[in-house]
């Protein structure tokens, strides 16, 4: 399936000279939605994952059914502010501005095999907190899966040789 043909281009949002890649019409189809999710859990079924962790707010909607379809544990990485118990935070740049990533500090036991997941991979810089949350905790990240890989940014390289699986590269 080509999962492009799903995938929303907005020219100029959030900002002038961004190209947007939207997955609410991937989302919004559900046939194509559940073919992406399975194809995901295809690509990363042979790792040894006992929890998948996903940034907010689409790698919810990419690493919640992703765990349930391989029967592992969730964990939300939240902004600043939005978990109710006692969290560790970590700053990171946006590919269009800042802000700040949250765990709970009981989230990642030490030792656990985790997988990052989330529907974009960018300057990787969403993702590098997430791993250093992650590390934090005493999590051991086996990889990353992703919706899109926006492949001429070059996020990739800044995750040492990390595991990446993408369905899509733009």
């Amino acid at each position: 399936m080509n999962f492009k043909d799903y995938i929303r281009v907005i020219p100029d949002f959030p900002q002038p000279g961004i190209r947007f890649k939207d997955i609410t019409t991937l989302l919004q189809d559900g046939a194509v939605y559940k073919q992406a999710i399975d194809e995901l859990r295809e690509m990363v079924k042979e790792k040894e994952i006992d929890v998948i962790a996903g940034p907010e707010a689409r790698g919810f909607v990419v690493g919640a059914p992703l765990a349930y379809s391989l029967g592992v544990g969730f964990v939300p990485i939240r902004k600043s502010g939005k978990l109710p118990g006692e969290t560790i935070e970590a700053d990171y740049a946006l590919e269009y501005g800042k802000d700040k990533l949250a765990m709970h500090k009981d989230a990642i036991k030490p030792g656990q095999k985790v997988l990052i997941a989330d529907d974009l991979l960018a300057t990787g810089g969403t993702i590098q907190t997430s791993i250093e949350l992650i590390k934090r905790l005493g999590g051991d990240i086996v990889g990353a899966a992703f919706l899109i890989e926006l492949s001429y940014l070059d996020g990739k390289d800044k995750l040492d040789g990390m595991d990446v699986v993408s369905l899509v590269k733009y």
